[in-house]
């Protein structure tokens, strides 16, 4: 990959967003898709062979701008440094779908919560990078999400990748972003939702089993919402990241202090993002979810790890500790991975000039209220 791919594709779709009618969501993205060079011949195309990697994006954001300004219509290509060359699809005037040609970056993308926060944005027209560290479960997934890969026609214009995510190594995680870039030409939603648990009093806490929960639910929030924060900064059409937090934050377990007092932290962090990114109209918000066992036939990590042994302590089967937690809310609910993937569409979406907000998402928990 040439390096320079990954940024110059992303300044330029800035560049090339239109004015939408929203002045909540006030761009219209466009997506590249690589193909021939001679493809649309007798269209225009941005010839960015020759561009130069300077140093700051604004300065390479002025450079791509005077190429863009020369052309006398709308391109419908680009060649890079290399030769090869992108198509660029544009959206439909009128929006069929509120996502249409937004791409959304989903980490910890094969477990339960993840898929389930997939299939909705991918159902609201979002093309979905599923991005995980477990390669077979999350190649698992692209089949699932890819309607394609089942002989099915396609109902939403969006589409998914799948990618290969290690959140605690800042390489890995900046890979990840260049392969989407390259791919598609940037990202618009990064929902932050890898995270592991684990289950011990604090008397009998191995450190290194904390440091393993403190470099995925806090290093890999801090290096996932850093990167994503410096991409939408490159392309300058505003964004939005949503956390996959728990109701642990305001509500802690007892044996569950490593798992609440790291998410913790991430929440803070996403707060202190809203703070930090408001100002590029980057909205940072948060959901709180309780209780999520499945998604289909996919378990929950979390319950995979803390399951059998509320099961085991309170003398229930799966269905049981499932109707056990449903009955302690207020309404009774089963809370599933849809329910979290219902929240995050609704920062996904603009419905609100919100930031820095959280969402329960636990069937009404009194002691989990965000205060």
């Amino acid at each position: 990959m040439n390096t320079n791919i990954p940024r110059l594709l992303t300044i330029l779709r800035g560049l090339l967003a239109e004015p939408s009618r929203s002045s909540d969501d006030p761009w219209q993205r466009v997506i590249f898709k690589p193909c021939a060079p001679s493809s649309g011949a007798s269209g225009v195309a941005i010839a960015l062979d020759g561009v130069k990697s300077l140093a700051k994006d604004d300065e390479l954001r002025n450079e791509v701008r005077t190429i863009v300004q020369r052309s006398a219509a709308k391109p419908d290509r680009v060649i890079v440094p290399g030769g090869n060359a992108y198509c660029i699809e544009r959206g439909a005037v009128s929006v069929p779908e509120p996502l249409q040609n937004k791409i959304a970056l989903v980490t910890g993308a094969a477990g339960a919560i993840g898929a389930g926060i997939c299939r909705g944005l991918l159902a609201k027209g979002a093309h979905v990078v599923a991005a995980d560290l477990a390669k077979e479960a999350l190649d698992d997934l692209i089949r699932e999400l890819n309607p394609a890969s089942l002989g099915r026609k396609q109902a939403s214009p969006g589409s998914v990748m799948g990618v290969k995510m290690d959140v605690t190594d800042a390489a890995s995680v900046a890979a990840g972003f260049d392969a989407v870039a390259e791919a598609w030409g940037g990202v618009d939603i990064v929902v932050v939702n890898a995270g592991i648990a684990m289950v011990a009093p604090l008397v009998d806490l191995d450190m290194e089993a904390f440091r393993r929960l403190e470099r995925v639910n806090v290093e890999g929030t801090l290096l996932t919402l850093a990167e994503a924060g410096r991409r939408l900064c490159r392309q300058a059409t505003g964004g939005d990241m949503i956390l996959v937090s728990t109701k642990n934050v305001f509500a802690p377990g007892a044996q569950f202090g490593a798992y609440s007092a790291t998410k913790a932290a991430a929440h803070q962090l996403a707060r202190i993002a809203s703070l930090e990114l408001a100002s590029f109209d980057i909205r940072v918000n948060m959901v709180a979810p309780d209780a999520i066992f499945s998604d289909g036939k996919r378990k929950s990590g979390l319950w995979a790890e803390i399951g059998p042994a509320r099961m085991k302590a309170r003398g229930l089967d799966e269905k049981g500790l499932e109707d056990y937690y449903r009955n302690r809310n207020l309404l009774k609910a089963r809370v599933t991975p849809g329910h979290v993937a219902n929240a995050v569409l609704f920062f996904a979406t603009r419905q609100t000039p919100t930031t820095g907000a959280t969402i329960p998402v636990d069937g009404g928990l009194p002691d989990a209220t965000p205060r």
